[in-house]
Order: C-alpha cells, then sequence, then structure tokens
C-alpha cells in the first residue's frame, strides 16, 4: 500500500473521530426536569423495631 494512502486514510479516521466527539449531540432521551416527591418525611419518633 503507498504511504500516502495510508497516511490520508489514518487523517480520515480521526477527523472523523474528532467530529463525532465535539459535534452535536444525537441522544433521544426526553426531558427530566424536577421530580416531584411523594414519600412521607421521617420523623425521628417514628421507628419501628425489629
Amino acid at each position: 500500500m503507498d504511504i500516502t494512502k495510508t497516511i490520508e486514510n489514518i487523517s480520515q479516521y480521526f477527523s472523523g473521530a474528532l467530529a463525532r466527539i465535539f459535534g452535536p449531540t444525537d441522544d433521544k432521551y426526553p426531558p427530566t426536569g424536577v421530580q416531584p416527591f411523594e414519600g412521607d418525611p421521617y420523623k425521628e419518633g417514628d421507628r419501628s423495631d425489629w
């Protein structure tokens, strides 16, 4: 294989990797925001012994 072709392939590989790392994200996660609290607060005197 020609040395210039090898160097060209390596440079294309790294430029594609850099574009993937520093490019915009493509995740499809929904926005979560603040979740409501639905539990009971802990009270110091309300503990059951096992």
